[in-house]
């Protein structure tokens, strides 16, 4: 039986069995393995972020939207929506093999607001810059 998401070590569970996947993506990989050099580091600082998102901790330290418009620009602005799709639909894949509950509901409802705040937010840097 499933349980929700209790902690940082499910949220580290989380985040890591979710990255394995994405690493090895055809679709998405290169995004993050041509630009992620530590990843046993990023993995905690995500670890970080999804703590302070699920359970309103002061652990994370970064931002976000400036690290995905930094990526985009580094592939040429070729970042589209459906790369976005293919993240989001693996992150409700991993919640759903892992947990259930009020708190992994939240993981996805907050995943699926920020995919599109970025991915908003990135594509209309594109025309300032």
């Amino acid at each position: 039986m499933k349980t929700d998401i209790m902690n940082r070590e499910d949220v580290f569970l989380l985040v890591s069995s979710f990255y394995s996947k994405v690493r090895a993506n055809p679709e998405i990989s290169h995004f993050f393995n041509e630009t992620i050099e530590d990843w046993p580091s990023h993995l905690e600082k995500l670890t970080d972020f999804w703590e302070t998102n699920l359970f309103m901790v002061s652990k994370f330290r970064g931002n976000p939207m400036r690290a995905h418009k930094e990526v985009d620009t580094r592939f040429n602005n070729s970042i589209e929506q459906r790369h976005f799709g293919v993240w989001l639909n693996m992150w409700f894949e991993t919640i759903d093999e892992l947990f259930e509950g009020d708190r992994a509901n939240i993981a996805k409802n907050r995943a699926r607001n920020m995919a599109g705040n970025l991915f908003m937010n990135m594509y209309l840097s594109r025309s300032k810059g």
